[in-house]
């Protein structure tokens, strides 16, 4: 039973870090319906940039974001009117799948380039401290990483409900026609909730990389469960994402006591085709995800 919970526990942890990685995807697919592959190759350059930060700097990886969260959002911006945007509306769905998957490959090559394949990890002074919580034995940096999650989502639902650009990005993710003709510039908002997406890519990438070792091509690994998580939980839908990422985090962590961390990752993929033949919709997805 101590074993039991020690996985429970750990699986809440890892599944808030999860729904912080997945809250990108479901902003970029809401508001533009954009497929964007390439957000897992976007948090892996955050975590290369903060252990850069910290190599050189010596300071704690979590300054970086003073830095990064700013230039991520201007560079999803970028993307969006550069890129995206350029994409006809009829096809766009599809043709980003294509467009974003070439972006991560040269995001990965680019870092390939920089930092060579070698496996690196961020120096942390308290990177082997461990706290008992309720019984269970916790590494800090893993409590760090999901209270930056935290953080980061209670931030975005308060953007998304309060404030008059969160209201225009709702508008546009539920009907784009209909916000535009109530004065929503939902090409300038689309920009922005894209650099919004790219930002919190920024956030995760610094939080995945206190716990993990870093490589050019480990965006390949984040991809899929990422995916399940945005279609389980409904897509387009921030909350739903959230639901999503600690049930699968905690059913995922709950599975490598019989069967292994290996065999315990076919959780992700096992709840994505039964939800996918059963509530395609997923949680909360409701009319947004019918509609594709």
């Amino acid at each position: 039973m101590s074993l039991v919970f020690q996985s429970l526990v750990l699986g809440v942890l890892m599944g808030g870090l999860y729904a912080l990685l997945a809250a990108g995807l479901t902003l970029y697919f809401g508001v533009m319906r954009v497929v964007m592959i390439a957000h897992s190759a976007f948090l892996v350059l955050a975590a290369y940039l903060a252990w850069t930060f910290t190599v050189h700097t010596g300071l704690d990886p979590m300054l970086s974001l003073l830095v990064t969260v700013p230039l991520f959002f201007v560079l999803g911006v970028a993307v969006q009117r550069l890129l995206v945007a350029r994409l006809r509306p009829a096809t766009l769905t599809m043709m980003s799948v294509l467009l974003t998957f070439a972006v991560a490959l040269v995001v990965e090559g680019m870092l390939g380039f920089v930092f060579s394949g070698t496996h690196r990890r961020i120096p942390l002074s308290y990177s082997g401290a461990r706290l008992e919580l309720f019984g269970a034995s916790v590494a800090l940096v893993k409590l760090i990483a999901f209270g930056l999650a935290v953080v980061t989502l209670v931030g975005l639902h308060v953007l998304l409900k309060v404030t008059r650009f969160g209201q225009a990005l709702r508008a546009t993710m539920q009907h784009r026609e209909a916000a535009r003709l109530l004065g929503v510039d939902t090409d300038r908002v689309a920009g922005f909730g894209f650099g919004l997406g790219l930002a919190t890519a920024a956030v995760g990438g610094t939080a995945l990389a206190l716990d993990s070792t870093i490589y050019p091509s480990l965006h390949w690994h984040w991809i899929g469960p990422l995916m399940a998580i945005i279609v389980v939980g409904g897509l387009g839908s921030v909350a739903g994402a959230a639901v999503a990422a600690l049930l699968l985090g905690v059913g995922q962590n709950l599975l490598q006591i019989p069967l292994g961390t290996t065999w315990a990752q076919t959780f992700f993929y096992a709840a994505l085709f039964l939800t996918l033949i059963l509530r395609p919709q997923g949680f909360f997805g409701g009319r947004l995800a019918q509609r594709f």
